[in-house]
Parts: structure tokens; C-alpha cells; sequence
């Protein structure tokens, strides 16, 4: 069948279930051909194509039926558009025409073969008519108010007649939609048509005496679904039956997607087998710890499938039965060739240089994008299949960007949030990546999206405003939680709610928390205890500062070893008293991008100590390995000084881990952090220093040496305190808690509405 449907108050209007329902059976049935016949300018029409949850169209008429092109291309379709073209007499001439008529109002919106007006029906006058005539063009007038000059012959109903013919389509299987006047001509053409409910009066007093036109019950979408089943168009079982298999629900409440499973797994003696991850300092625990108690969920995640392999793929596995009892992993099967174009390559060099700002850096493939959507896909589906109804979805990261627009249609019940745990670009930024509209289009899905500062959600929101008309409902100051203009990511204002093609989504500044009860538990532990009277041995009568990364051109690893190589020559005195530490962790084998700063690093790092070194003291300790984090809290605890400078961060909890073992120990180390790092916009009481200027970082680090004990002791108070207060749970907390608020204004509202 071709469904040939009015934009406003049709198929983007109706009750939303019912929304959803119609969209989900068009993206079930490829047989369905879509066309909208809009009013609309083309330009208007675009930012819908961004929308996933709303079908691509495979025509487009637009401009009243002036404007005709393949949904797919925005190319014309000829010969139907030259026959237009041939028409109309031009826009100046028109113009110039009816310019002595009063009443009008040109309406100042795109158009194209058409010149549009706002007026009272008192203005269409016999004497406007006649003059519209004598250029070869007719008027139309609709809903009172507006006025159309169009062509001669040229309206939606003709446009689409054309297209029909064009495309050797029967006029019986054309179902065409609409609810105003102007829509009339749809329904002269001898098709199946269906006047939503809720339409202009005088629509449905000229179409009553059409046998083939329904006047439905239901408004919008809902309408359009009474006419599909009314006339039949897909057999005897109807719509319903169509449905019913995308209505299946999951158990979990709580649905954690992220592209890491909270476990790792590791090949022994030809089995695989799970155990805890290596390197568990990161995200992980944290998201885990949602699931304790009686929190019924899924972790959906991938996990590479070798279909050599005799054993079948086990999409569900335990967690952790003792700590987390209803918990499952979900596990998507993904090849390694997957996951190494999906994350190891195309993520790390398309997305992750040109989010970090990099973006001449960037690389981009189509063939990676296909896959990279093949990925979001099946994680969707598994979602899907997961979720209970009505549950909260928590997409994690940009690896995942397109997953609500495959997961919205599937199942319109879910609340879906997201969050961004990677810096989120300015416009001019974001914008270099070709597939910005679809990315942007599938985040607007969400009901509810976080960033960990005001700045990168403003960013997001710049971002938006270049892809689809937005509408900002709420905003809120940033201060005194957030620096305003004390640093480059800081912001006074927030836009925390918008309307984007008629949803409203949420916003939110959320900077991830740290677990402070887990530094203690390895503060107190044998090990760290172990490591920290080694490190006091071996250090002893040396100022530590101190550097943890992982081995990236966004760190700033390479820039910080010349700026305290430039510290040393400068300031001699401290050669012999000060050693920097770094710990470089190193990047998955498989990413060979990295391999050249590795070079550039432990050239830097050779040179220093070839031209500091003194008997018994080294400038500089390089570590390029994964240190356990037991260890690494002994590191913190000693670090007299903690230099964090990346060029561009989303957070950086590093810094947090760093402040927490000083605070906890009652130490005064001075935490001298990038004012690129998002956490510079939360921790007051960090020194900030600028890391693309060699002598404000190097000048920084030596304040961060040499300030005086009250000082010292006064900031790591602050620090510790905002690190405390706000911790991981309260992080989780705060994230759930808006979520679930927005999702219930959204269903507070839709009954308001109702």
C-alpha cells in the first residue's frame, strides 16, 4: 500500500500510543510506501528526517503540492517536478501582482512555486481571484486564515496523482490522510482516503458524500489506523495481529546499557571464564552498586561470539549472585571484527578526537558508520527484549549514541535516559561529523539527558538548535555548585528542560561521585598498607608529584613532561628535591594510533633524566602499565603535589580518587587540575592551570609546590568536602530522581491534555 499523508494534525498528531503503533507498522511492513503532502516548505521538512522515531518518508510533497522529491535523496522526481516548474510564473511576478490587494501577510516561511499569505477570508476577493487567474495560478484558501497562490492544476491532490502514475502505483492501494481544507484535493482524486478525527468542519462537509473517504473517530495517527484496518489494506487479521509481537516485555525494572560487561572474560585452557574485572577503578563499580538489594535488572552489553566455537552463545549470565541476586548480563554477540571497527577503531577515531575537540584528528568511514548502527541495533533489540514495561533505560556514552532511535519505536513505554560521560563539544565542533543529524535526531529519543557539567549540556543544546527547531521550557543558574567564570568550562546558566518536534526532554548537569567508602576499605587493607611503606622508603626526603592517565593525545601526558622539564630549568633548586611520578595506562593493543605518542613520551621521559639525574634520585619514574587501584591509593597518599592537566576531559575522576585518599587521611595535598577538565568546574579549591600554555602549566605546578601549609591544608578541606558530600550515590541518586521527574511531568501532562 502507499500511505500518502498530511504532516500537521495527522501524522504527527493523535494520541501517542497511537503514534507509535502507526510508526511501529510502517517500519514493519517495507511494503508500505510513505509519502507526506504537507504545506510545509521542504526546508521545514528536513529537521523531521532527523527524527527517528518518525519513518523516513520515501516521497516528499511539499509547498502544497508544489514541490515533489524522493524522501530518501531530497533529489526532485522527474518529469512531475518539471511539469510544476513549468507552470509557474515566478515568485517576483506574483508578488508584484497582488501587491495592491490589502489584507495579506506573507507568511515568512520557506516556499518554493508558491507565494503563501496570512489573511482574513474577507481578503480573498473576486477581484484577487481574477488577478491570481490571469497569471495561469489558482489561490487556495484553508482553515480560515491561510492563503496559498499555487500553479494553475497544482495542488497535493495533483502532485500526488502524478507521483502515482509515475510510479505505475493502482489508485487502489493508495490510503491518503489529512484534516484540513487544503487536503481536499487528496480525496478528488479517486483514492481511499480518511479524515482524521478532529478535522476542519469544512473538510468533512466536502468529503461526506465520498464513499471511499472514512471520517474517523480517533484523531492523527489513530485516525490513520481506523482506515488501515477499515479498508483492509494489510488482509483479514488487521492491524492488531501486526502488533502483537512488538509488544513483548522483560522483566527488569531497571535496564543498564553500556558496551563493557561488569565482568571480564578471559580464555583458560581453551574455556572461557568470567572473574572480576583487573582494572576495576572506573564506572564500573559504580553502576553496579544500583543493583544491590532487591532491584530487579539487566546489564546489556557486548560480549564477542566466535561461532567457531562448539559451544552455543549464552545471551544471559549471573553477575554476582551473592552481591547483586537480580542481576543478569545480557549479552549482545558481537564478532571480534564488531567490536574491533565498532570501539577499538571507529570510535576512537572518528567520535573520540572530534568530542575531545581534535578534529583534525578524525577519521571517517561510511563502511564504519554501517556497522556502528548495526551495533546501536542489536543493542536496542536486546533492550527491547529486556526491559519491563514502563522501565528506566540507562544508556552510557557516545558508543551508544544511536541506540534511542532504534529503541523508541520498539517500545514507545520505556523511559529512556542517557549519559554523556565523555566531554560534549561546542557546535562548530560537533557539527565536522557527517552523521550529526541522525546522532542528534536519536538523543532526542530520550526523555531525559546528562552531562556531568553545565557547560557540555549547553554545548549539546547549541548543537540541537543547528538540527531542529528547539524551544528551551526551564533553565536554572549553575552557581554556587558549579564555577561560573572562574574557569573555561565554567557557565552561569543551564537550560534543564526543551521541546524539540513536540517532546519535551530533560536536562542535567550531573559530574560523576566516587565511592569514598571503597578508598577507605583499601586504605585499611594489607596491601595498600604494604605499598605505602615501600613508597615511604623509597621516597623518603623527595616531593612526589604525581600523574595517572591513560596513554591518550587528550591527556596531555607529552605536554606535561616538557612543562616540568622547563620547571627544572628554571627553578634549579628543586632538582634532586622533586620527582614526577606518571602512570601511563596503556591503550588496547589493537589501537596502533597511540603507538607514535608513545614514542614522543618515553623520548621526553629518556631526555629528562639523561639530563637531571643525580646518584639516588630519578626526575622522572615513568610506569607504562595498569596499576591495581590498592596500589594506586598508596600513590595518591604520598603525592605532595596531584598534576592532572588533559587538554580537554569530561570529568576526570582521578582527580576525585586523589582528593578523597588525602582528605581521608587527613593529608594537605594541593590538587593542581586542567581548567579543561570538567571536574575544574565542581572542585573549588583545585589550582586550575592552563594546559596548552607551556608556562601556565609549568608556572602552576610550582605554586602547587611551594604553597605555604595553611593554604594547602585550607583547599584540601574544600576539596574533600565537595568530594564527600557528593559522592557516587548521591551521583546515581540525583540522575534517577530527575529522570523519573521528568517521566512523571510527561505523564502528568499527557493526561492533562487527555
Amino acid at each position: 500500500m502507499m500511505l500518502a499523508t498530511d504532516l500537521d494534525g495527522t501524522f504527527l498528531a493523535g494520541d501517542p500510543d497511537n503514534r507509535q503503533r502507526l510508526y511501529q507498522l510502517i517500519s514493519a511492513h517495507p511494503g508500505i510506501t510513505l509519502v507526506f503532502v504537507t504545506g510545509r516548505g521542504l526546508e521545514v521538512v528536513v529537521p523531521l528526517l532527523s527524527d527517528p522515531a518518525i519513518p523516513q518518508p520515501d516521497y516528499i510533497i511539499c509547498d502544497v503540492g508544489a514541490t515533489v522529491v524522493d524522501g530518501k535523496t531530497l533529489q526532485p522526481v522527474y518529469p512531475v517536478q518539471s511539469e510544476i516548474e513549468a507552470r509557474w510564473p515566478g515568485e517576483q511576478l506574483v508578488l508584484q501582482t497582488v501587491a495592491a490587494f490589502p489584507g495579506l501577510e506573507r507568511q515568512q516561511v520557506p516556499q518554493q512555486r508558491r507565494c503563501s499569505w496570512f489573511c482574513e477570508p474577507d481578503a480573498v476577493t473576486d477581484e484577487l481571484r481574477a488577478a491570481v487567474e490571469a497569471l495561469d495560478c489558482d489561490l487556495l484558501f484553508s482553515a480560515g486564515m491561510y492563503l496559498d497562490c499555487l500553479p494553475r492544476g497544482v495542488n497535493k491532490g495533483s502532485t500526488l496523482q502524478r507521483l502515482v502514475e509515475h510510479l505505475d502505483e493502482s489508485l487502489d492501494d493508495v490510503l491518503v490522510a489529512g484534516d484540513t481544507l487544503n487536503d481536499l484535493s487528496m480525496y478528488e482524486q479517486g483514492f481511499k482516503g480518511v479524515c482524521v478525527g478532529e478535522s476542519e468542519l469544512a473538510l468533512l462537509e466536502a468529503t461526506s458524500d465520498r464513499a471511499k473517504v472514512l471520517h474517523a473517530r480517533l484523531s492523527g495517527c489513530g485516525g490513520i489506523l481506523e482506515a488501515v484496518s477499515h479498508f483492509g489494506f494489510l488482509g483479514p487479521l488487521g492491524v492488531d495481529s501486526e502488533l502483537r509481537d512488538l509488544q513483548i516485555k522483560g522483566k527488569a525494572d531497571l535496564v543498564m546499557v553500556y558496551h563493557r560487561l561488569p565482568y571480564e572474560e578471559v580464555e583458560q585452557d581453551g574455556k572461557v571464564i568470567r572473574r572480576p574485572p583487573s582494572s576495576p577503578n572506573g564506572i564500573l563499580p559504580t553502576l553496579l552498586s544500583f543493583f544491590a538489594g532487591d532491584q530487579q535488572g539487566s546489564w546489556v552489553a557486548w560480549s564477542i561470539h566466535d561461532p567457531r566455537r562448539r559451544e552455543g552463545f549464552e545471551v544471559h549470565t549471573k553477575v554476582d549472585a551473592e552481591r547483586y541476586p537480580n542481576l543478569v548480563a545480557a549479552r549482545v554477540a558481537l564478532t571480534k571484527d564488531d567490536v574491533d571497527v565498532f570501539y577499538k577503531r571507529f570510535s576512537k577515531e572518528a567520535f573520540w578526537p572530534t568530542l575531545h575537540t581534535f578534529w583534525e584528528r578524525a577519521v571517517f568511514r561510511e563502511e564504519d558508520w554501517a556497522v556502528f548502527l548495526k551495533v546501536n541495533r542489536l543493542f536496542a533489540e536486546r533492550t527491547a527484549a529486556e526491559a519491563a514495561q514502563g522501565a528506566v533505560v540507562w544508556l552510557h556514552d557516545y558508543n551508544l549514541w544511536m541506540v534511542p532511535a532504534f529503541l523508541r519505536p520498539l517500545r514507545p513505554d520505556l523511559n529512556i535516559a542517557f549519559f554523556h560521560h565523555t566531554y560534549f563539544p561546542s557546535a562548530d565542533v560537533f557539527n565536522v561529523l557527517p552523521w550529526r543529524r541522525e546522532i542528534i535526531g536519536s538523543l532526542l529519543q530520550c526523555d531525559y539527558i546528562g552531562f556531568h557539567i553545565p557547560r557540555q549540556s549547553e554545548n549539546f543544546v547549541d548543537v540541537v538548535r543547528g538540527v531542529a527547531p528547539l524551544e528551551v521550557l526551564e533553565e536554572t543558574g549553575c552557581a554556587p555548585r558549579y564555577l561560573t567564570y572562574g574557569c573555561a568550562v565554567g557557565l552561569d546558566r543551564m537550560a534543564t528542560r526543551i521541546n524539540v518536534h513536540g517532546r519535551e526532554i530533560g536536562l542535567g548537569a550531573h559530574p560523576v561521585g566516587l565511592d569514598v567508602d571503597r578508598v577507605q576499605q583499601v586504605l585499611d587493607s594489607d596491601v595498600c598498607q604494604e605499598q605505602i611503606s615501600m613508597l615511604r622508603k623509597e621516597l623518603e626526603g623527595i616531593r612526589v608529584v604525581l600523574s595517572v592517565e591513560r596513554l591518550d593525545y587528550t591527556k596531555g601526558t607529552y605536554a606535561k613532561l616538557l612543562a616540568f622539564e622547563a620547571l627544572l630549568e628554571a627553578h634549579p633548586e628543586l632538582i634532586g628535591k622533586v620527582s614526577l611520578i606518571t602512570i601511563c595506562v596503556p591503550a588496547a593493543r589493537e589501537m596502533t594510533i597511540y603507538a607514535e605518542l608513545l614514542g614522543q613520551i618515553e623520548q621526553a621521559v629518556g631526555r629528562i633524566n639523561g639530563r637531571f639525574s643525580r646518584v639516588g634520585w630519578t626526575p622522572v619514574q615513568f610506569f607504562y602499565r595498569a596499576v591495581p587501584f590498592d596500589q594506586l591509593v598508596a600513590y595518591y597518599l604520598m603525592a605532595d603535589v596531584m598534576w592532572i592537566t588533559p587538554l580537554r576531559d569530561g570529568l576526570n575522576l582521578v582527580a576525585k580518587e586523589y582528593v578523597a585518599t588525602q582528605g581521608l587521611c587527613g593529608g594537605a595535598g594541593v590538587l593542581v587540575l586542567s581548567e579543561f577538565a570538567g571536574a575544574a568546574a565542581e572542585l573549588h579549591g583545585a589550582l586550575l592551570t592552563n594546559p596548552h600554555d607551556p608556562h601556565d602549566l609549568r608556572d602552576g605546578l610550582y605554586i602547587g609546590l611551594t604553597l605555604g601549609k595553611a593554604e594547602r591544608e585550607a583547599r584540601l578541606r574544600e576539596l574533600f568536602g565537595i568530594v564527600q558530600h557528593n559522592d557516587i550515590r548521591r551521583w546515581g541518586d540525583e540522575f534517577l530522581q530527575a529522570v523519573r521527574g521528568v517521566h512523571r511531568e510527561a505523564l502528568e501532562h499527557s493526561d492533562e491534555v487527555a
